[in-house]
């Protein structure tokens, strides 16, 4: 079932106001149960249940508001991108990363979606990782 543009850009909202929100459910809800989920310098995942594994993993780790947003959809509604502005604080140490003492940080980011029948199906997101790190290494 096609999705159009104005259906897309509703859903790809909902699921950052849902992020805003801390609200992981609305988020999910807003996903197909075999959605890809391509991280940032990391895996690709597959599956809801894998998706909100990540959610708690960085729920635990960070907490972020996205301000900012911008939607871009495609003319046949199956695809959308948005480019948004992550603030945040690191709050607990990842392996691998600096260590985390509260530091804030704020950066630019991107994410591209594919929409299948009304639901998310494929998510990927882009931010520079080193300017993360430079900033939350300069901080503390």
């Amino acid at each position: 079932m096609p999705t159009t543009p104005a259906e897309t850009e509703a859903l790809i909202r909902r699921y950052y106001d849902s992020f805003n929100r801390g609200d992981h459910d609305g988020m999910l809800a807003c996903l197909a149960g075999d959605v890809l989920h391509d991280v940032n310098q990391g895996e690709r995942r597959e599956g809801r249940e894998r998706f909100r594994a990540f959610l708690a993993r960085m729920a635990h780790h960070y907490r972020e508001q996205l301000d900012g947003i911008t939607v871009m959809v495609s003319a046949d509604g199956s695809r959308a991108a948005a480019e948004f502005n992550v603030t945040g604080n690191y709050l607990v140490s990842e392996t691998g990363l600096p260590d985390a003492k509260g530091q804030r940080y704020a950066l630019p980011a991107g994410t591209f979606f594919v929409v299948r029948d009304g639901l998310i199906s494929r998510v990927t997101t882009y931010y520079n990782l080193t300017e993360w790190i430079m900033q939350v290494s300069a901080e503390g």
